[in-house]
């Protein structure tokens, strides 16, 4: 990998977690391509109304960051990771694992293409605590609607 691929590969894993703590919906979007395509279960749980789990473009991406932010905690979103990143200079690749030092948290696996010093595709894939969390909110939100 050259360097400067090496460069915006660490800017990326370095600021996007750091954004997405704080969060930070301007300093995150700074990390994404016009056209980045975003594909997580959470969409439709955040924003039901799209009915897909796919967003495209830096717009669509950056209302469901600040959809999300705006949604309570449930306490396992602590946001551990180890330090280690897996990279070849145009994906890259890390885990949010279920066991911390703290206890468990949702455990997730990113997964981003970068070309040009930015997110071009970005996956999310949910482990079984995410998966469990993921599908309280949706029921939550589904009895929220029978009963609304």
């Amino acid at each position: 990998m050259n360097t400067d691929a090496e460069a915006a590969i660490r800017h990326i894993y370095e600021q996007w977690h750091e954004t997405v703590v704080r969060r930070d919906i301007r300093g995150l979007m700074e990390l994404y391509a016009e056209d980045a395509i975003l594909e997580s279960p959470l969409i439709c749980a955040v924003q039901p109304e799209l009915g897909s789990g796919i967003l495209r473009g830096k717009s669509a991406i950056g209302d469901f960051f600040a959809a999300g932010s705006r949604t309570p905690s449930n306490g396992l979103g602590r946001w551990y990771r180890t330090g280690h990143f897996f990279a070849n200079g145009r994906q890259l690749t890390w885990e949010y694992p279920r066991a911390t030092p703290d206890g468990d948290q949702i455990d997730l696996v990113e997964v981003m293409d970068v070309s040009d010093g930015l997110i071009t595709h970005h996956r999310v894939y949910w482990g079984w605590k995410g998966f469990e969390a993921l599908l309280a909110t949706l029921r939550a939100k589904s009895a929220s609607a029978r009963t609304g």
